[in-house]
């Protein structure tokens, strides 16, 4: 079986349960799974794939608990940078209503090479339009090919303008279909076993565009199939009064109602909450994909994130849409989370550590994973490594941990996932990215262009 051994960092940010930080840190892992965590002096000194991190940061891979990665294809679209969320929706459902199988292909692999190159190994997405024959399997094949660890979400519309929904009818799908085929992909996907690289979860897009009959029905299917459960919820004011107008009640309330709370579930967004509906998560487990970056780009306000995992509601990181974000860097989100906290309630409320165990910790619980977020004996080797010699951790020597959030931009030097290196040198070693982008520009040009 094969061996990586990671020596000599600077620091190894375990987020263990102890949250120790090993100076001269060493790990050494198995056929991807770790098996010592420790000094360097005190691991084994050889392995078949030996990494120097010598003056490097080590931390555990970053997971990401939300994101539409097709829309890598329109960023800074105009008639949408302004918009709040159903405007900008609006603005940019005609386009992607053209999107096909290849554009869905090739806006996977650049959101997700974006995300590994600042530290990624585990990402979720939400994909809810198929439209021109386009599957979840075309973003399954990239996330594949990739190597990052994946949760595919089969998100869904049935609700179109003519029902009274937000989206226009053409990216809507019958609701029969749509079960059908989240049957289809549980089975032909989904890996259940621990260490798994690929899962699949259930994800009607939101309340504003699927039936209380579809809610209902594919939360009834994922807990049969044993797989999770994932939705919009509670984005903006917008979406509250659209909550009390269409069904008389908040939209915590409408999703106890349809089964829609528990710890196999998890929402984006949420930063309408009350505090009876944030009692409600956190007594049930019900996690929060929390998307400072986005959430501020729509004007959509500030999640209440301290008043959530107070009353102990798993709360992970999402960089959300490459269209309402628009950039697809994890630390930056983690930042941006630490820092909206202190606008809210003062420079104390939410320290560099406690945005990174956002990051790392956070993530794996509300995607309900127990082997990834930390690095301990029997996890995952999902790793990032990040260099203290660039100019954006100059003056920082006291604290790079720290550095990682306060300081920035910073691009990973190394990733690994599952004990295989994915970037290396700051480089993809997976794909070739400088023609993946090439086809990016072609294709977001016949795209935009129509």
């Amino acid at each position: 079986m094969p061996t990586v051994l990671i020596k000599n960092a600077a620091v190894l940010v375990t987020m263990d349960a102890l949250r120790r930080e090993i100076k001269d840190g060493a790990i050494f892992a198995r056929d991807g799974v770790i098996e010592l965590v420790g000094r360097t002096s005190d691991l084994p000194k050889t392995a078949d794939e030996i990494i120097d991190a010598t003056d490097q940061i080590v931390l555990p891979g970053l997971i990401n608990t939300h994101h539409h990665l097709v829309q890598t294809m329109t960023r800074a679209v105009p008639g949408a940078q302004d918009a709040p969320l159903f405007g900008w929706l609006q603005a940019l459902y005609p386009i992607w209503s053209r999107l096909t199988p290849e554009h869905v292909r090739t806006a996977v692999t650049t959101g997700l090479a974006e995300l590994m190159l600042s530290g990624c190994t585990t990402s979720s997405d939400h994909l809810y339009l198929y439209p021109n024959g386009s599957r979840l399997d075309d973003e399954i094949q990239s996330a594949t090919e990739i190597g990052i660890r994946f949760t595919a979400t089969r998100g869904s519309m049935s609700i179109g303008q003519s029902k009274g929904g937000l989206p226009p009818d053409i990216l809507t799908e019958p609701e029969e279909a749509i079960l059908r085929d989240c049957e289809r992909v549980v089975a032909h996907f989904h890996d259940h076993k621990r260490h798994s690289m690929l899962q699949v979860a259930l994800a009607p897009c939101s309340p504003f565009s699927v039936s209380r009959e579809l809610m209902r029905d594919t939360a009834l299917m994922a807990r049969s199939k044993g797989v999770r459960l994932h939705t919009h919820l509670a984005e903006n004011k917008e979406d509250i009064d659209y909550s009390l107008a269409k069904f008389g009640m908040r939209p915590g309330d409408y999703v106890e109602q349809l089964g829609w709370v528990g710890r196999d579930v998890w929402h984006a967004h949420c930063v309408e909450l009350d505090t009876a509906e944030i009692a409600l998560f956190g007594h049930t487990g019900t996690g929060i994909a929390h998307c400072p970056c986005s959430n501020m780009r729509l004007g959509s306000g500030i999640a209440p994130i301290g008043a959530m995992r107070a009353q102990g509601v798993p709360v992970g990181l999402g960089v959300d849409g490459s269209a309402s974000n628009d950039s697809g860097h994890l630390l930056g989100e983690a930042r941006q989370a630490m820092l909206l906290q202190r606008v809210l309630h003062g420079a104390g409320a939410m320290s560099a550590r406690q945005a990174l165990e956002l990051a790392t910790r956070g993530g794996a619980e509300v995607l309900g994973r127990d082997d990834i977020g930390h690095l301990a004996e029997g996890m995952s080797a999902d790793l990032a490594l990040f260099h203290l010699d660039g100019i954006a951790m100059a003056g920082a020597d006291w604290d790079p941990v720290a550095a990682l959030v306060f300081c920035g931009p910073h691009a990973a030097r190394g990733v690994i996932v599952g004990g295989r290196v994915v970037v290396r040198d700051g480089r993809l070693t997976t794909i070739d990215l400088s023609r993946a982008l090439e086809r990016q520009r072609r294709l977001t040009h016949v795209l935009i262009d129509g």
